[in-house]
């Protein structure tokens, strides 16, 4: 039985345009309530990541790393980050939950397997990760190195899906993010939506685009749950490795490449210069700087967020009234 529709068209065109299909998952055991529950609980628990973010889905830059415990240092179990996530303005991200859990691990390796037979594609670095996010939380406008599949198990949430061309983004900016000199977040405009794909996506609904499209997300008035799963094929990894020589050629030697010119001809010596300056060197050191916490949650009072001394709370619009989940 297979888990997730294909037509000829699709198997053709995956990886290379938006496509959206249906999937077989979204009522799977796997995902019930006390399931993820205790998912969460048998997690790493220095991998699980707890965000918060403004009100604003379009501005750039509001995003706050948080703590998995209360202000006294007391851990929060699954159960009550599940109730955080419902009652606040929370995204909880359990990456690569495939290399943790074996039951994860099956279902992955079974979605791959299947991409494999229906479009003939080698997929590399596979990657599951596990959102739960709480109602009109977001995500703000940015890229990803790797190919994505985003499958909806529970909620709906608005996609917004734009071009992966230079009219979106420069190409310092996608070089900073292959070299970590910065997140995957990018500046924003407006009349960006006008070229962009705009889809609620549903449970039992996948999305998938091609490599480096930018995108950005916004929740519906509900608790969301959705798998982020992160592929490379052998053509994203040149592809990727490209954007990485670029970056260097740019940095070390004041030059200026340009993706979308970049010749055939010198994408081979592109790929050996990538690799070698990485074997060489270890890689080259973006600075980039890392998250730190910024506040901790009440399990008294699911999904109030205590921030930090001198940290800046994001503060809800007038219409909202205070400790409201948004």
């Amino acid at each position: 039985m297979t888990l997730i529709n294909w037509t000829p068209e699709t198997q053709r065109a995956f990886t290379r345009e938006n496509l959206l299909f249906t999937h077989n998952i979204a009522d799977s055991d796997l995902f019930s309530e006390e399931a993820l529950i205790a998912l969460i609980d048998r997690y790493p628990r220095d991998s699980v990541e707890v965000f918060t973010m403004g009100y604003d889905p379009t501005v750039f830059g509001e995003w706050y790393l948080g703590r998995k415990t209360a202000k006294d240092g007391t851990e929060l179990d699954g159960r009550a980050l599940m109730e955080a996530v419902k009652h606040g303005r929370l995204w909880l991200n359990l990456r690569r939950v495939n290399h943790a859990d074996p039951a994860v691990a099956d279902l992955c390796d079974r979605i791959f397997a299947e991409v494999a037979e229906k479009t003939g594609t080698h997929n590399l670095k596979t990657d599951l990760g596990l959102l739960i996010s709480s109602p009109n939380a977001h995500v703000v406008y940015h890229l990803d190195m790797p190919m994505v599949m985003l499958w909806q198990v529970r909620g709906v949430k608005k996609v917004y899906l734009y071009p992966a061309d230079a009219g979106f983004f420069t190409d310092r900016q996608i070089e900073g993010i292959a070299l970590r000199e910065s997140d995957e977040n990018l500046p924003y405009d407006p009349a960006f939506d006008d070229r962009a794909m705009i889809h609620d996506l549903k449970p039992g609904e996948m999305l998938t685009w091609p490599q480096n499209a930018p995108h950005r997300i916004v929740n519906g008035d509900m608790v969301n749950v959705s798998l982020s799963i992160e592929f490379m094929t052998p053509r994203a990894l040149w592809h990727a490795n490209i954007i990485y020589a670029n970056g260097l050629l740019r940095r070390l030697f004041g030059l200026n490449p340009s993706l979308a010119r970049s010749p055939k001809i010198l994408e081979p010596l592109k790929i050996v210069f990538a690799r070698a300056y990485k074997l060489m060197s270890g890689g080259f050191k973006g600075h980039k700087s890392p998250l730190t916490p910024a506040f901790s949650l009440d399990p008294q009072r699911p999904g109030t967020i205590i921030y930090d001394d001198g940290v800046t709370p994001f503060v809800p619009p007038a219409s909202q009234k205070p400790g409201k989940a948004a």
